[in-house]
């Protein structure tokens, strides 16, 4: 290898370990909170602050899996049940809803679209915070607060869904396949619900997933709607209890069993619908 060729190699293996490092520092970042709450859920409280969390001493995982369900007569299933139905039925909805608006925006023409797609665009940037109070004021005109509803229907309506269902319709379903389907007799909803609707499956199951995500992680809006604890979900009965837990400490392994616990479902989401973002549903549709 000529001293030309070394020179130019140099630069590549110093990017390359650079990467490696950086790539290192983020799973080991990313890594090291969800180990120390695998190890720390498994503690008794003793254990919990009195030993090392690393090690394998003191390990009570099935005890504070008892305590979790028993703990103020098992309210923990019925919050767990309540983030489940808030969750994934108005994350299934909702990402039908934004699916279809994205499509109405990107197929069809109607006055002033490209304004209203500007304000869709803009509600995208105002933080969710912000819009607690006023949802607030509207079901307390309603007479929502403290229901169910309360909490289930704003989060049928993601302006971020609707920006991402028009883009995957842009990509995902040809004008040429829909007009083929109206040659041959389609109305528009038969068009769109045996067509385009699948060929709209990964922005379907993508738009889910977010959804999925910022639901079950929703925290202050139920917070504002809620005070009966039995409409709780996970997020905000587990921030109940831990702020209990500085006057009980027995509260600190249930809520941090808890904590445990309210992953699995995102994580088993991604799991099982990952493949739905790798495929191409309408590859040769078009030729």
């Amino acid at each position: 290898m000529s001293a030309a060729d070394t020179t130019l190699l140099r630069p590549r293996m110093l990017g390359r370990a650079t990467v490696n490092v950086v790539v290192a520092l983020s799973v080991l970042y990313t890594l090291l909170p969800v180990l120390w709450l695998v190890l720390a859920a498994g503690k008794s409280r003793d254990a919990l602050f009195g030993s090392n969390i690393l090690s394998l001493k003191d390990f009570s995982f099935g005890q504070n899996l008892h305590d979790l369900f028993a703990m103020d007569g098992g309210q923990y299933g019925r919050w767990y049940l309540n983030s489940l139905l808030y969750a994934v039925l108005g994350a299934a909805l909702g990402a039908l809803v934004s699916v279809a608006c994205g499509y109405a925006f990107d197929k069809y023409r109607f006055r002033h679209k490209e304004k209203l797609f500007g304000l869709v665009l803009a509600a995208v940037m105002v933080p969710q915070t912000v819009l607690a109070l006023p949802l607030y004021l509207m079901a307390s005109g309603t007479g929502l607060v403290n229901t169910f509803w309360a909490v289930f229907i704003p989060v049928l309506f993601n302006p971020f869904g609707v920006y991402l269902g028009r883009i995957f319709s842009q990509g995902y379903v040809p004008d040429e396949v829909l007009e083929a389907a109206r040659i041959d007799g389609a109305g528009e909803l038969t068009t769109y619900a045996r067509v385009a609707l699948r060929m709209l499956g990964p922005g379907l199951v993508t738009v889910f997933l977010f959804q999925l995500t910022a639901i079950w992680n929703n925290f202050f809006l139920p917070m504002v709607m809620l005070s009966n604890q039995d409409l709780y979900p996970v997020s905000l009965g587990l921030y109940t209890w831990n702020s209990q837990a500085t006057v009980e400490p027995d509260y600190y392994p249930v809520v941090i069993m808890g904590s445990l616990l309210a992953v699995l479902p995102l994580i088993l989401a991604f799991v099982l619908l990952q493949r739905f973002w790798r495929s191409g549903l309408t590859a040769g549709s078009v030729k």
